[in-house]
């Protein structure tokens, strides 16, 4: 036992390790966090019980049916056949089968199946909204380490720039040409550079532990991302036309499981007036049953089991009429609940319209920025590209000095990180856009 233990222990270890180490597109990450997060699986066991509750509302409409079987024992004084008392010993076998059948409840029973059916519904658009908020959150992280693995790049160029410029400075001391505070200046700024690489890089891994854990892997280790191809990212036109939040949010409203749900369980406090109201009327049954018995007097004399029990055996058929003629107020106040019930659950139903509205609202305006950012890091980094080549020639030629290289370095490289930035954030928000309209989240 203890050896297919350990079998079986490499095997999932093998198996996690092999999931691990290959490299994970955008929507195999979104695929694997919705079959593995803990709260899209406790979101499933809602659904479960909703269904587990319409089947039990279902099976009210059949009849229901119990067998009993008694054995009674009498010691001491007692009533006789002769109708007088003594002191015997008696026994009593029986045995009883019935069934009983609910003819009119009011409705009561098909509305409640009704409501179960529509909780059922509402509980699926809850566990849809609960793959929703794991396909951003997992877009976004996504996003996010593509954007450090561009600062990355970014560092990296700086250390080479930077390694590039010590070397020359400490050709030219050689030749007389620098001095040794020029040579000591630029290594310090090529350890600042490695320092700032060395936190990108720290970044970059914090972004891969972030998404390893959305999609409950047991360890970052191993685990990498997709790298699109530059020319493959959804840039589209910086002048792409937005569609305005009204446009946007009236595409929402229809799809959006988060509002499905609710609207749905608004519609279900309508059922719930009816099933209150069921109690003021009267309800009619209708049952049914057969029996038998064995009887024993010690002293008398008796006919045999088998004699007794087809001599004893009796049937039945009833109709059950109950009215209800006062009850407390109790019904009264239960449809006086229900519609209050009804109340909240609409204005649970509007909060949820506005925070939609607002969520897009918010994306919106994200986008619009977004545009606006993307087109200026665009036109900064060409013009910081152009001033940095003019001023690494003057440097070279002896016309500008290290310090004036240096800055417009940094004013590039920093031009370059803020395009990233703004680059991934449009392409994120852009893409929010589109799910609020029902399409994919994908890029």
């Amino acid at each position: 036992m203890k050896r297919i233990f350990i079998i079986t222990s490499i095997l999932a270890s093998a198996i996690t390790a092999s999931a691990q180490s290959k490299t994970w597109s955008m929507r195999e990450c979104i695929d694997y966090a919705i079959d593995h997060n803990i709260t899209i699986k406790q979101q499933q066991n809602q659904a479960r019980q909703q269904q587990i509750q319409l089947d039990d509302n279902r099976g009210n409409h059949l009849p229901t049916v119990d067998a009993s079987i008694g054995q009674n024992f009498s010691f001491g004084r007692g009533l006789t056949a002769q109708n007088t008392y003594e002191n015997t010993n008696t026994s009593n076998t029986s045995f009883q089968l019935g069934a009983s059948v609910p003819i009119f409840t009011g409705n009561k029973i098909v509305n409640a199946v009704k409501l179960s059916q529509l909780n059922l519904d509402a509980s699926l658009a809850d566990l849809e909204k609960a793959r929703d908020d794991i396909r951003t959150q997992v877009a976004k992280a996504y996003v996010q380490i593509l954007y450090d693995m561009e600062i990355c790049d970014v560092a990296q160029r700086q250390i080479a720039i930077d390694s590039m410029q010590v070397y020359r400075l400490e050709q030219m001391l050689k030749a007389g040409k620098a001095s040794k505070a020029e040579v000591s200046q630029q290594r310090a700024t090529l350890a600042q550079s490695r320092l700032t690489a060395t936190n990108a890089d720290n970044n970059y891994r914090l972004s891969l532990l972030a998404l390893s854990q959305l999609l409950e892997l047991p360890s970052p280790e191993g685990f990498a991302i997709v790298r699109p191809n530059p020319d493959e990212l959804p840039l589209g036109s910086a002048e792409a036309t937005i569609p305005s939040p009204d446009l946007i949010y009236n595409e929402a409203l229809g799809i959006k499981p988060q509002v499905r749900a609710e609207q749905l369980r608004l519609t279900g406090t309508d059922y719930n007036i009816k099933i209150a109201r069921a109690d003021y009327l009267p309800t009619l049954s209708f049952s049914a049953g057969l029996g038998t018995n064995y009887y024993k007097t010690s002293g008398f004399d008796a006919d045999g089991f088998g004699k007794q029990l087809k001599n004893n055996f009796s049937q039945y058929l009833g109709f059950n009429v109950s009215i209800p003629v006062f009850n407390h107020f109790s019904t009264r106040n239960k449809i006086r609940t229900a519609k209050i019930d009804q109340e909240n659950q609409s204005l649970r139903l509007e909060n949820t319209k506005k925070d939609l509205y607002k969520e897009i609202q918010q994306v919106y305006y994200n986008a619009v920025a977004s545009v606006s950012k993307y087109s200026s890091s665009q036109e900064a980094v060409n013009s910081n590209a152009d001033a940095f080549e003019l001023t690494r020639g003057k440097y070279e030629n002896g016309k500008a000095t290290i310090t004036e290289f240096n800055e417009q370095k940094n004013n590039l490289l920093k031009a370059e990180s803020d395009l990233a930035q703004a680059k991934y954030e449009y392409i994120y928000q852009r893409a929010l856009i589109n799910f609020y309209r029902g399409k994919t989240l994908n890029f």
